[in-house]
């Protein structure tokens, strides 16, 4: 059944030798890389003002002073991406049964037994939980953030709460580094989901070996006759 498979504006299947399928837009590609590069700039930006062994990160940026001072817009520019990001793809990340399925044979993900998969929609399991766990992520560190942003609101916020806000900054920042790693190294490992990312498409065989259900409903859309109204 494929009644519950979320497609989105764009998404398609193209016939031909080999069949393409339209994963992303070019909006939603845009939207991903300058969130990506956002999230880089910042965890570059964070790690030299972190510790002072890591202060020569501040020459990619013009110094001490001035990464102090842009470190935190950046950080407004990937809440912002990364909230449009969200309204184009929660839905789509929404949990399902195939995931809880899919979580309980992990030896067969690591395996690459994709034979003994569930077949699943848009995303599996594990970019759901990147999806949700950068989700909470961003949003603790836009509060802790602006919590710490003396500049702007230091004086709306007393020096205890500003101390527990920079604990639970540097423990998210690094909770999200690691996360951001995972992905990248899952996107690397998964073979034609760069190219997703980078061109939009992808064959018909990845996204048979992968996303099954979510071809087979953009299969039945591009085939089911099209619904006449009376007032037609």
């Amino acid at each position: 059944m494929t009644h519950d498979v979320i497609t989105q504006p764009g998404d398609a299947v193209h016939p031909g030798r080999p069949v393409t399928v339209d994963r992303y837009t070019k909006a939603a590609r845009i939207n991903h890389w300058i969130t990506a590069i956002s999230l880089i700039l910042l965890a570059l930006s964070g790690l030299a003002l972190f510790h002072p062994s890591l202060f020569f990160l501040t020459n990619l940026f013009g110094g001490g002073q001035t990464t102090r001072a842009i470190h935190p817009w950046i950080g407004i520019v990937l809440f912002c991406s990364f909230s449009i990001l969200f309204v184009r793809f929660w839905r789509a990340n929404l949990w399902r049964r195939e995931d809880t399925k899919w979580v309980s044979q992990i030896r067969d993900v690591l395996g690459a037994h994709e034979e003994r998969l569930p077949e699943l929609g848009k995303y599996n399991a594990g970019q759901k939980f990147v999806f949700w766990g950068m989700s909470l992520l961003i949003i603790a560190l836009i509060v802790t953030g602006i919590a710490m942003w003396d500049q702007y609101f230091g004086e709306y916020f007393a020096i205890d709460l500003k101390r527990y806000a920079a604990l639970i900054h540097a423990v998210c920042a690094f909770t999200i580094i690691c996360v951001w790693i995972v992905h990248v190294y899952a996107a690397i490992w998964v073979r034609g989901t760069m190219t997703a990312m980078t061109s939009g498409s992808v064959t018909g065989g990845w996204a048979w070996r992968h996303h099954r259900k979510w071809l087979r409903k953009l299969a039945h859309e591009k085939t089911a006759p099209p619904v006449h109204h009376p007032a037609d």
